[in-house]
């Protein structure tokens, strides 16, 4: 699997855990606010890591990390992503894994194979908003809806995110997303950032207001919904 890049230490992005992070390239998404858009629309643009320099400095610092985060781009777009995580978990190190889930049977094997010790979903919007925040014009909901419901059933620790953004999300989307995701184990709200390398910049963040708002709304049906800064 080509990896474009490597954050050596995070204390954030893996919940109780001292980790790096791995960013992998390509995404069957597109959306339209995404930080990262040279890692999906134009990867080969982007360096390359060594994968013997990658496990080499896992291989170092199997005492001070606990964890991997594989994240990108979209890592189960990825046909080699098991066999990868098989060898970092070989070192001995638990593995997270972000998704779109739009690949329920990739994230059903990574799970089901015991290679995802944890998942972040992303939820990009209510189904009625979801393909136009995807970026995508043809989207099968009901992979995303097959995702949060094996999810759901709680085979391994998780959670769902999203990115909140002024212009795509509203009190609506968010009544029917809490709806959705009721009694699920954890939900973070993100709020949009206007730096980076965004695929199409013309967004703004929610405000506090909106924020604080979003939350009340989600919190009669989902009682572990907090704020995360990016």
């Amino acid at each position: 699997m080509i990896i474009h890049g490597l954050q050596k230490m995070t204390l954030v992005d893996y919940p109780g855990k001292v980790a790096a992070i791995l960013f992998t390239g390509s995404c069957n998404f597109r959306c339209p606010f995404c930080q990262n858009a040279s890692l999906v629309m134009n990867p080969q643009s982007e360096p390359e890591i060594p994968e013997d320099e990658i496990f080499g400095y896992l291989e170092k610092r199997r005492k001070m990390l606990e964890g991997v985060v594989i994240t990108g781009g979209e890592p189960t777009v990825h046909s080699d992503l098991l066999s990868y995580m098989a060898r970092i978990k070989d070192l001995g190190f638990s593995v997270k894994l972000d998704t779109n889930g739009y690949r329920p049977d990739v994230l059903k094997r990574a799970v089901e194979g015991g290679y995802a010790d944890y998942v972040a979903m992303d939820i990009k919007n209510s189904f009625k908003r979801y393909a136009e925040t995807a970026g995508v014009s043809h989207l099968f909901i009901d992979l995303i809806k097959e995702s949060i419901s094996f999810l759901m059933e709680g085979k391994v620790p998780y959670e769902f995110r999203t990115t909140v953004v002024h212009e795509l999300h509203s009190d609506e989307d968010f009544e029917e997303i809490g709806e959705t995701l009721a009694g699920c184990q954890s939900y973070y709200l993100q709020t949009y950032s206007e730096r980076g390398d965004i695929i199409n910049p013309i967004f703004t963040p929610p405000s506090i207001e909106d924020m604080e708002r979003y939350i009340k709304i989600l919190r009669k049906t989902i009682r572990n919904v907090s704020l995360r800064d990016r």
